[in-house]
């Protein structure tokens, strides 16, 4: 069925703005000089009058920019505009004569002001109609441009919502990983009969207490992700006493830096799981930051059974990764590596934001 609506008028221009105006001046000038050459009145006769006759074709162009507000579909807008134009034309230069000749002379009985007005006729039929199309160009290619920016605009921002979406649903994974795993740190206390557990799960009541809320939050620094891997280790170290030692460390410039939320925690979460636990003697973890050439660099380094070519493929693991491709793209990696002589280093660098300007 085909499409009956009828068009509105479009946004119209300003009726007098300047840089109308201006161009019905410089118009009128350029036009002039041709004639001036033939004119035997006062050039600034000329040129009121040709300035007149360009504002009256302004005015007819203005007109039709605003009415009918609706034109059937097979009139287009900017050909009334331009046949507007046109038509004005005569009558203006003719207004223009009347404005400007005494009133006890009929300038029509002047055969030389006959062919003035004929002479400024031709030429308002010969410039007008081009400038006007010239116009309606410039206008509706301005409109084309802000239309396409508003577009970019309303992209980007879907995308950034569809992005912010996509890292909370992953956030969202990350606590019930979190939660899971250190219940299960729990049941292994009291299945192993501790004199410890009490102790331990009154430290790890509170240490849920203070890290929980954390999860929820779009945005941390390395401080705060420091901060939660040193209560983490603190509860770890209670567990097993005798086989976890750890240090935590960071330059001053690293401490502001943004990070995405529990991206430490997930790594040294690895290191006890997987490096620590496991090995029979115990080891090492150690967390590092640093910044060097607008990065930040942190290094969580355990000397546990070394067993980075399993634990690549672990939830937290991909799940760190999708969120660093999303909120960084190609500008952050995670690299696991082995510690000789036993051991795994996890490498997180991702860029520092820029400086305000």
């Amino acid at each position: 069925m085909p499409d009956t609506r009828v068009p509105a008028a479009p946004t119209p221009g300003p009726w007098f703005g300047w840089k109308r105006v201006r161009t019905v001046a410089i118009a009128a000038f350029v036009v002039s000089l041709p004639m001036s050459t033939n004119w035997t009145a006062s050039y600034w006769l000329l040129l009121v009058r040709l300035f007149l006759v360009g504002m009256a074709a302004l005015c007819m162009f203005g007109l039709f920019e605003r009415w009918p507000r609706r034109l059937p579909s097979w009139i287009a807008r900017w050909g009334l505009q331009v046949a507007g134009v046109a038509a004005i034309i005569p009558v203006a230069a003719a207004l223009s004569y009347a404005f400007t000749t005494p009133h006890d002379v009929h300038w029509w009985s002047v055969k030389s002001r006959m062919e003035g007005f004929s002479f400024i006729a031709f030429m308002g039929l010969l410039v007008a109609p081009w400038i006007a199309m010239s116009a309606l160009y410039r206008h509706i290619s301005g409109k084309a441009r802000s239309q396409a920016l508003a577009f970019e605009l309303e992209r980007s921002e879907y995308d950034r919502n569809a992005l912010d979406a996509r890292l909370r649903l992953l956030q969202a994974q990350v606590e019930p990983h979190f939660l899971f795993n250190t219940l299960a740190n729990v049941r292994e206390l009291v299945d192993a009969g501790s004199p410890q557990a009490s102790e331990v799960l009154g430290s790890l009541i509170a240490y849920l207490r203070a890290a929980v809320p954390r999860l929820h939050e779009a945005n941390a620094t390395v401080a705060q992700e420091l901060e939660l891997v040193r209560a983490y280790l603190e509860v770890m170290h209670m567990r097993m006493p005798d086989r976890l030692r750890w240090s935590v460390d960071a330059e001053p410039g690293a401490l502001q830096v943004p990070c995405p939320p529990t991206s430490v925690l997930t790594l040294v979460e690895n290191a006890v799981r997987h490096g620590i636990d496991p090995a029979e003697e115990g080891g090492r973890i150690d967390v590092r930051a640093t910044v060097q050439g607008g990065q930040c660099r942190i290094v969580v380094a355990d000397t546990g059974v070394g067993v980075a070519s399993t634990i690549n493929a672990g939830t937290g693991l991909s799940n760190l990764r999708e969120r660093l491709q999303l909120a960084f793209g190609d500008e952050a990696r995670l690299v696991l590596a082995p510690l000789p002589p036993h051991g795994t280093t996890a490498e997180l660098v991702f860029p520092m934001p820029a400086p305000p300007r």
